[in-house]
């Protein structure tokens, strides 16, 4: 029996060192976790980049894997996030026309939420008492990851929190949005899209796609705007806080 798991480990091991081992595991837990939030008729919960995400944690950890090392095999899949950032432009494009008509709606609205993100972060990190390195990472929370990786490297934050709390400020949303929406009444594909863009960027553009490609088509937009616009906006609120 010894023996056996010990073969067993010898071959993940070896299996670990090959590339296409861990692209397949993040191809097919996603794959697996989609079945999933289809079956559960689309269960906000579910979400099937949290399942997903939560799975390979599961076998790296059960594994004692580094990331370092399931990074080197996934990393394609990581490379092909620029495209995937670039092909949202199609739906965008086939729905100018109703985001032009709503232009003024749509620049209160990434003022606002903008604002509220990125003062709300600050305002409870001050109020935990957490020292401006740990705030220039919280603020930009709300900001797709690479951005938000970029502006708490420019104000002098951990780079790496910066990133895990934009993954899990989107999971959040992507998890949380339809149902606030659902139980407020809010039916406009357009403002439901534009809102998950701004606050919850990548993830939550790509869980507005599954509900209405109106809805996706506004949160794109949402998303680069606000990408822009806290990449002006938090350096200067940073820069104004006391010490």
């Amino acid at each position: 029996m010894q023996e056996a798991i010990a073969n067993l480990t010898a071959i993940f091991v070896y299996l670990g060192e090959a590339p296409l081992l861990w692209l397949t595991l993040t191809m097919g837990a996603f794959i697996a976790a989609r079945a999933l939030f289809e079956y559960a008729n689309r269960f906000p919960l579910l979400n099937p980049v949290l399942i997903a995400s939560l799975a390979i944690c599961l076998v790296l950890y059960s594994t004692n894997t580094p990331y370092a090392a399931y990074f080197r095999g996934a990393q394609f899949i990581h490379f092909l996030l620029g495209p995937a950032i670039i092909i949202l432009a199609v739906p965008v494009w086939r729905y100018r026309s109703a985001l032009w008509r709503a232009r003024y709606a749509v620049l209160a609205a990434l003022v606002i939420g903008g604002l509220t993100a990125g003062l709300s972060a600050i305002g409870l990190a001050i109020l935990f008492g957490l020292d401006k390195a740990m705030i220039a990472a919280i603020a930009p929370k709300s900001v797709t990851a690479p951005v938000a990786m970029g502006i708490a490297k420019s104000l002098g934050g951990p780079v790496s929190l910066a990133a895990l709390l934009a993954v899990l400020t989107g999971i959040t949303g992507a998890v949380m949005a339809t149902p606030l929406f659902n139980a407020f009444g809010f039916s406009d594909w357009r403002g439901r899209g534009f809102a998950v863009g701004v606050t919850c960027h990548g993830i939550g553009t790509a869980h507005a796609f599954q509900i209405s490609p109106v809805a996706g088509s506004f949160a794109t937009i949402g998303m680069a705007l606000n990408a822009l616009f806290s990449a002006l906006i938090l350096p200067v609120l940073y820069l104004g806080l006391p010490g």
